[in-house]
């Protein structure tokens, strides 16, 4: 008999990996250790990156991808999914067909561009993550650049609702793109007034940050959140991220995901 004690919510990440353990996988396992949680992974693409640039990146092959994906879900009970880099349209067709009959909350991170801006979604992934993985996700966490090319809408809002009628259930756009003295996240779903979420703006660039939001997210579903205190609580717990980020390489910034210990106040 199993004793639930040693029992720990438990959610799939289906992202790429970074050798550098800034963004990708590592990024998810411990944004999500950290939480209480435990993180099962399937990886879609490898890449070669560090701190400074990527310079390639190597998607898996769909059959074993999906043979993986079939295996986790046949014998774990997952409570939530985050999905993040993809890397090429046949995986977003398999992510589709995994996780279409099931009632998991699942957060993807739209990963469009890397922080040191290069392309790691060709325009036929995108639109199929559009019109495949939209109708089953319950929040997608864009930034703005991203937000902007998913629904070649200029205007925020006007791409917010696009991305909801596409079919997710709730965008949060992140605003760290835009030349405000502070970061804006905006919250919106189909019903209720946007919520703006403020952030003091930090000086150095970071590699990571979206990975570690979105899985903090799907996390906080894990563990029987709604949705908008999800959000709320795994942006506060992302800026603390990086407000004590670490500097491990020559380039951006890594963040910080073990600041604080599990429960500990922010």
């Amino acid at each position: 008999m199993v004793n639930e004690k040693n029992k720990k919510p438990i959610v799939l990440v289906i992202a790429g990996h970074d050798p550098s353990g800034g963004a990708g996988i590592q990024a998810d396992i411990e944004s999500i250790a950290n939480a209480g949680c435990h993180a099962t992974t399937v990886i879609t693409s490898l890449t070669a990156q560090n701190t400074n640039t990527i310079k390639n990146i190597t998607p898996q092959d769909s059959i074993f991808f999906r043979e993986q994906i079939k295996l986790v879900l046949d014998d774990m009970d997952i409570l939530a999914c985050k999905i993040g880099m993809i890397g090429s349209p046949e995986l977003v067709d398999t992510i589709h067909d995994a996780l279409s009959n099931t009632e998991i909350p699942i957060v993807l991170d739209p990963v469009i561009n890397s922080e040191t801006g290069k392309n790691l979604s060709s325009e036929k992934t995108y639109e199929k993550i559009i019109s495949s993985l939209l109708p089953l996700t319950t929040i997608i966490t864009p930034n703005t650049v991203e937000a902007k090319i998913l629904t070649n809408c200029e205007d925020l809002k006007f791409a917010a609702n696009k991305l909801l009628n596409y079919g997710t259930k709730a965008v949060l756009i992140t605003g760290t793109h835009e030349a405000t003295n502070d970061v804006i996240n905006t919250f919106y779903t189909k019903d209720s007034v946007p919520i703006n979420y403020t952030w003091e703006r930090l000086s150095n660039t970071f590699h990571g940050s979206g990975c570690t939001l979105s899985s903090r997210i799907a996390a906080n579903l894990a563990l029987g959140n709604n949705l908008e205190k999800a959000v709320k609580d795994a942006q506060k717990y992302t800026w603390g991220t990086l407000q004590n980020g670490l500097h491990l390489g020559k380039g951006q910034i890594h963040p910080n995901r073990f600041f604080i210990k599990k429960n500990n106040v922010l």
